[in-house]
């Protein structure tokens, strides 16, 4: 349990079975009544955001997620399997768990992975990522406009739009946030 007059920017609390991260909170004391703290919280499985206010003292159930650094192996049907480098143990993580995060990750990829009570409920990913061009069309001579771009298979199977002069073969830097290239590699 943590007292509201303890909140922290980025604390995880369990408010009603769910999970909720602080991203903002503030000590009000009004001249009439007693103090009180108004927060902005971020659902750590929904990503949906809302304000609640708590009375100044009142205790609230922290959660303690665990983050570890974890090597991709392999898929295997709907779940990616996992390794610890340290103790060599096997985590069977189901796609959903990790989301769109799956298409930028490659096979040997350290990753980090945070754990509530043994389940995974979101993965670290870097903010950009090189990977090698699969398939896209050529480009031609005559389609030289500024900014124009073609879509490119990624060897993870995402896809993405590159300018014109990217060919197969070649690395490219791609954010993994917007899913959108940033250079070549």
């Amino acid at each position: 349990m943590v007292s509201t007059n303890n909140l922290k920017n980025g604390m995880t609390v369990k408010i009603d079975d769910q999970l909720w991260r602080i991203e903002y909170f503030q000590h009000v004391k009004p001249g009439k009544g007693g103090a009180f703290v108004r927060t902005t919280l971020k659902g750590v499985t929904s990503g949906k955001t809302i304000d609640k206010t708590f009375r100044a003292g009142e205790d609230l159930e922290q959660a303690i997620l665990e983050r570890r650094h974890l090597q991709y192996l392999y898929r295997e049907g709907e779940q990616l399997v996992f390794m610890d480098t340290e103790t060599f143990e096997q985590t069977f993580v189901p796609e959903e768990a990790i989301g769109d995060a799956a298409q930028w990750i490659r096979d040997g990829d350290t990753v980090e992975l945070v754990f509530y009570e043994g389940e995974v409920l979101d993965v670290n990913l870097p903010a950009s990522v090189e990977l090698t061009v699969t398939d896209t069309e050529p480009g031609f001579a005559g389609d030289r406009v500024s900014g124009a771009t073609k879509p490119a298979t990624l060897e993870t199977g995402a896809v993405v739009s590159v300018p014109l002069f990217i060919e197969p073969g070649e690395t490219i830097k791609v954010d993994t946030r917007s899913a959108s290239y940033l250079s070549r590699a």
